[in-house]
């Protein structure tokens, strides 16, 4: 590869593209300097976007720029140019007309201001269509100094309009893309929160923190400092927040609830009533010690598996269950 400089700017000069040198802020450079902007936030989009389709388009269009941008550079020389110079089409510009018309058929109108950056993608298109429109203003500037083709001036019109609904596109196909995702993960009974993948069969420290916040909040309501409990599948301790004021009995008692839900698989308040004279589970407690028959232990399931259990003690045994209900709520 040869050098890239070649020291022929340095005196704030460039060659057009048919001879002459002119200043770099020449009306006619800002034009295809302005639409080498363009291009480059469009490679930006190339790379970002999920979709095939708009990729394949804005390679198309990265190519027709190339020519766009011959033409731009392009001043009628005294003495004739050595190669043809590109032109603009009319056909060019109805193919960005159906272009337009093919994804406007596809938008879902919101009635509201665009704000640029829902997706990646969506936000180098609109980079790229404000980019395009400032060389529309500059080339109409042009227009009045220098002859500029009719074509070329509705060219680079269209092609702003198609990288606003190219743009709307992306981020409606990203919008789907997300609710999709989350409709099958909710089908297969878990969930999907903004930057926080997890496994959902285990319980991660920010979803025990939401559901121990949910419980303080609901604790809080009733006016009864709590002892609140999350533990795991086997029993184990995840968190336990104690409230202020909170009985010095619940820091024990509220993680035996939630063990005996999470090993037995069931609330702590139904073990009691299977354990009592005549019961199938009758004196379970007496030889499993953890275990307790005092409500406000509560399981957590995934598509009907256990995957752990809270426990909430400082209250009645009513009060008790009505935060932990809250905690599996927030869960």
């Amino acid at each position: 590869m040869g050098k890239i400089y070649t020291k022929g700017g340095d005196a704030g000069e460039t060659s057009l593209l048919t001879g002459g040198r002119v200043p770099k802020d020449d009306p006619r450079v800002n034009v295809y300097g302005t639409l080498d902007e363009a291009t480059s936030a469009l490679g930006m989009a190339r790379a970002a976007t999920g979709s095939d389709e708009i990729c394949a388009e804005i390679i198309e269009l990265q190519g027709e720029l190339i020519n766009i941008m011959a033409e731009a550079a392009a001043r009628p020389a005294s003495q004739p140019s050595k190669f043809k110079v590109p032109q603009a089409t009319p056909e060019q510009v109805a193919r960005l007309e159906q272009r337009i018309d093919y994804y406007v058929a596809q938008r879902v109108e919101t009635g509201r201001f665009v704000r640029p950056g829902v997706s990646l993608a969506a936000g180098a298109l609109d980079l790229a269509r404000a980019t395009v429109r400032r060389a529309e203003r500059f080339l109409v500037a042009l227009n009045r100094t220098e002859s500029v083709s009719p074509i070329l001036i509705q060219y680079i019109n269209r092609l702003s309009d198609l990288l606003y609904v190219m743009a709307r596109i992306d981020e409606q196909r990203e919008i789907e893309r997300i609710i999709m995702k989350s409709v099958k993960a909710a089908e297969n009974g878990t969930f999907i929160k903004a930057n926080e993948a997890h496994n959902p069969m285990t319980l991660t420290l920010s979803v025990c923190d939401r559901m121990v916040e949910a419980g303080i909040k609901r604790a809080e309501a009733i006016g009864v400092p709590m002892v609140l409990v999350v533990v795991n599948e086997s029993g184990n301790t995840i968190e336990l927040r104690r409230m202020d004021d909170a009985l010095e009995v619940s820091v024990e008692l509220a993680p035996h609830k939630a063990y005996t839900a999470a090993t037995v698989r069931m609330p702590s308040h139904e073990l009691a009533e299977l354990s009592q004279p005549g019961q199938p589970l009758y004196g379970i407690d007496v030889n499993m010690p953890r275990l307790t028959l005092i409500g406000g232990g509560l399981p957590l399931k995934v598509n009907g598996k256990v995957v752990g259990a809270v426990g909430v003690s400082g209250g009645s045994v009513e009060q008790d269950i009505d935060v932990a209900q809250a905690m599996v709520a927030a869960f």
